[in-house]
């Protein structure tokens, strides 16, 4: 009866594991099926210490990010835009502000977002007030105001 082997998961394998895990598989599973289609290397030493670097180099960069993520959003937190645009009666808008509108207000005012981190909900379409949230990662997230005046 053959024994189980010890594979390195290069890829996502439903209902066996994930990129990076370390599973026990049938040795016909592994040669005929994830071995061929690159889905797993085999355990040896060297392997598992190539993927826990990897590991650790990428929690290291995740972590970088989120600290810059952190930074951003600690400088965008009080901050106001204004954007002038064209009103008619009743405080409304001819066009709206939208998500690009917003990015170059900010780049003007030296903070460089993309466009598809901002969360405007509808486009601006009224004089006044609104809340902008950006979206930087996961889990950090800021709120600054724009407030929309007449041209």
């Amino acid at each position: 009866m053959a024994t189980n082997m010890q594979v390195i998961l290069t890829q996502n394998v439903e209902h066996l594991g994930h990129a990076g895990d370390l599973v026990k598989v049938k040795p016909g599973f592994a040669r005929n099926f994830l071995l061929p289609r690159s889905m797993a290397v085999v355990a040896t030493r060297g392997n598992i210490k190539q993927v826990e670097h990897e590991r650790r180099l990428a929690m290291a960069r995740r972590e970088k990010e989120h600290k810059i993520a952190q930074g951003h959003a600690a400088l965008l937190e009080n901050l106001t835009v204004e954007i002038a645009a064209q009103a008619g009666e009743g405080e409304k808008l001819f066009g709206s502000v939208t998500s690009r509108d917003v990015a170059d207000a900010l780049a003007n005012r030296g903070v460089d977002i993309d466009r598809k981190k901002l969360d405007l909900g509808d486009t601006i379409k009224t004089l006044g007030e609104h809340s902008i949230t950006v979206k930087f990662a996961a889990d950090v997230s800021a709120t600054f105001k724009v407030k929309v005046v007449r041209a």
